[in-house]
């Protein structure tokens, strides 16, 4: 008999959905950024063409990421995915962040180490703080409240930039990681199958 799937389909669903749209929003963001730079520098690549477009591929992806986040939360909250992730202790994250550092840490299949529950963490919290402060530069009048959270418009756009930044930054780490295990990719396309 086959054992258990390593990675449902619901979860890989969600996982390629999510990857399709951070690549839109990350590139079209650098475009709206390019328009108005905060700092001495622009993207070379970018989504869209021009300023116009940028914002139309944003907004579509956005809304892309929040039904499929909605879709992911629902199902792991139904089928108790999320408890992989808890908790973090941390003599666990010690131990596992000195392995990690002196590239002994051992992944197990199907299993989160103490890293990976801290790296998707600080991702959640990058995402949500994107969110936040894209609606500020978004709807500035209307949500007041998250531009003045942000200290006012143009603090909204560092925060979002500093918080695209961080996302940016998961996303190499993890493409690291999965360079240096690849036996991780065929499971997340295929589902795999633990023995």
């Amino acid at each position: 008999m086959r054992g258990r799937v390593i990675h449902p389909w619901p979860l890989r669903l969600t996982h390629w959905l999510n990857a399709i749209a951070m690549v839109v929003m990350i590139g079209s963001g650098w475009q709206i950024y390019n328009a108005s730079p905060l700092f001495d520098f622009t993207f070379p690549v970018t989504i869209g063409q021009w300023l116009g477009a940028a914002i139309a591929w944003h907004l579509a992806a956005m809304w892309l990421l929040v039904a499929n986040g909605l879709v992911y939360l629902g199902w792991s909250l139904a089928s108790g995915h999320y408890r992989k992730f808890f908790p973090i202790g941390p003599r666990e994250l010690w131990r596992d962040f000195r392995a990690a550092l002196g590239f002994r840490l051992k992944h197990e299949t199907g299993v989160y180490n103490a890293v990976q529950k801290l790296l998707y963490a600080g991702v959640l919290l990058a995402g949500g703080v994107a969110v936040f402060s894209g609606l500020a530069i978004w709807k500035p009048v209307q949500l007041w409240f998250l531009c003045d959270l942000c200290g006012g418009y143009i603090g909204a756009r560092y925060v979002h930039f500093l918080a695209m930044t961080g996302i940016c930054l998961f996303i190499l780490v993890h493409l690291l990681l999965v360079a240096m295990v690849p036996k991780v990719l065929p499971p997340m396309i295929t589902g795999g199958r633990l023995p």
